[in-house]
């Protein structure tokens, strides 16, 4: 080899090099919102807005199905009941001992841009997010990690306070860390919303609040969970 190729492999061995050293992020490109109808898991990343009229009466029909109960107590309630924050360690839902925090794994599902800690394929450090509940575009890091919040679309003190109480520790953490139930969102809204039924709080976005009430219904069906009757009726108006 001559002294050009000797100069052109020592470069190239030099770039591989600091990119392998110095690059601590990896980007990736934008997701497309979607309708939760077309999301039973929740692996996709949502809320997009429900315009058919096909759809509206899919999604009347789902929260037709809704049981209704009474709100009991919030007595003994606390977030440990649920498992330990954003565990990776429930069992049978998506995401779960993948490796990665739930919280890490949402928002790599929601955001755009999103970055990753140097040599981790989990820990998110900057990503932007269009928060589907206010509309509102964040530029979002570490450095302010709360002005993103990863928002249980039924509260965990809704769910304890409509019969969880009762349930198993691995059920209680399964809905906690259940995607389906997992939004992340513009960290005031969240903390306007605390543990409101819909009949207390609905997204600002009007675009979304009948997605937001079909969302909220998929998860109550599925963990077999009733809704108040006020609950019920609000939800039925958002998609009628």
């Amino acid at each position: 080899m001559g002294a050009r190729g000797v100069v052109a492999v020592v470069l190239g061995a030099a770039m591989l090099f600091s990119l392998s050293t110095h690059d601590d992020t990896r980007a990736r490109a934008a997701p497309a919102r979607v309708v939760p109808l077309d999301n039973p898991d929740g692996l996709r990343p949502g809320l997009a807005p429900v315009r058919s009229a096909g759809d509206r009466s899919a999604a009347v029909r789902l929260i037709s199905g809704l049981r209704v109960g009474r709100m009991g107590s919030k007595a003994g309630y606390s977030r440990a009941r649920f498992g330990a924050n954003w565990a990776d360690t429930a069992s049978g839902v998506p995401y779960a001992r993948n490796g990665c925090r739930t919280r890490d794994d949402l928002l790599a599902r929601d955001g755009e841009e999103v970055r990753y800690r140097r040599g981790s394929g989990c820990v998110v450090v900057s990503m932007r997010l269009r928060d589907p509940y206010t509309g509102r575009i964040v530029h979002w890091s570490k450095k302010r990690s709360d002005e993103i919040q990863v928002d249980h679309v039924v509260p965990l003190s809704y769910e304890w306070r409509m019969g969880a109480s009762r349930w198993s520790r691995s059920k209680r953490m399964r809905i906690a860390n259940d995607p389906l139930n997992l939004l992340p969102v513009y960290g005031d809204a969240n903390e306007a919303k605390g543990g409101s039924g819909p009949a207390s709080w609905l997204p600002p976005r009007r675009g979304v609040r009948c997605a937001y009430v079909v969302r909220f219904a998929q998860v109550a069906l599925k963990y077999h969970l009733p809704v108040t009757r006020a609950d019920k009726r609000v939800m039925l108006a958002q998609c009628r």
